[in-house]
């Protein structure tokens, strides 16, 4: 039988304490998520890392080093699609980042515990999980602080909502004051809004722009007769 000719007792107690390892440091870093109640928590993560042991583990046994080093590239690449899932798009802020890096953070963990390096992985772990806990305090340090206009990395959009049959009229007007102001226009979307209507949303790239500025714009948009409504916001990138 197969099983007797590959059975190996020193292999099988290696893969147990690779396995034990990824599974453990896995769900250490899990629970702090799982905690914050992140989309990818406790068992997510220890998953991931268990699985990414157990097949770097496999490789390793089947074809040597060679062989596990190419399982780690596809763990890495794979757990990339597996993080695209956590992410999510808020209007102009994104959520689940950390939740993806962590779990990219997971995977490495088990890669490593896979291959043998309980140390290295244990070391990760605990880089891991310092980066979600010890450095929480500094971004909200950073968060509280009050955004500059000048230098802030933000993003500004201006919205309109306006006559349908004005639509193209109402583009030229708006690209043409932001020409006059040298605003540079990043992006452009235009949206149905209601049965006659459409909402223009021009996003301003983040440098060189003053608020007091745009609050004028707005109220020179604003005396347009086709234009029912309009504002401006800004978000902080993630």
């Amino acid at each position: 039988m197969l099983f007797i000719q590959s059975f190996d007792l020193i292999w099988l107690l290696n893969s147990l304490v690779s396995l034990t390892t990824a599974f453990i440091l896995g769900s250490i870093i899990g629970y702090e998520r799982q905690y914050r109640q992140r989309t990818a928590g406790l068992r997510t993560n220890a998953l991931v890392s268990l699985a990414a042991a157990i097949f770097v583990g496999l490789a390793y046994r089947v074809h040597g080093p060679d062989g596990a080093a190419r399982v780690i590239s596809y763990v890495v690449s794979g757990v990339g699609f597996l993080g695209a899932g956590t992410i999510m798009k808020e209007g102009l802020n994104v959520r689940g980042l950390n939740t993806a890096a962590t779990l990219w953070g997971s995977a490495a963990v088990g890669a490593c515990s896979g291959a043998g390096l309980i140390a290295e992985a244990l070391l990760a772990a605990i880089f891991v999980l310092a980066a979600n806990t010890l450095l929480r305090p500094v971004v909200n340090a950073i968060n509280r602080s009050p955004i500059n206009d000048q230098t802030g990395e933000v993003s500004y959009q201006i919205c309109m909502i306006v006559d349908g049959d004005r639509q193209k009229h109402a583009l030229n007007v708006l690209e043409s004051m932001l020409t006059q102001i040298e605003y540079p226009l990043g992006d452009l979307n235009v949206e149905p809004f209601g049965d006659d209507d459409v909402e223009i949303t021009a996003t301003l790239l983040s440098s060189k722009v003053d608020s007091g500025k745009l609050d004028a714009l707005i109220m020179q948009i604003q005396k347009r007769p086709y234009v029912k409504q309009a504002f401006w916001n800004l978000s902080a990138a993630e």
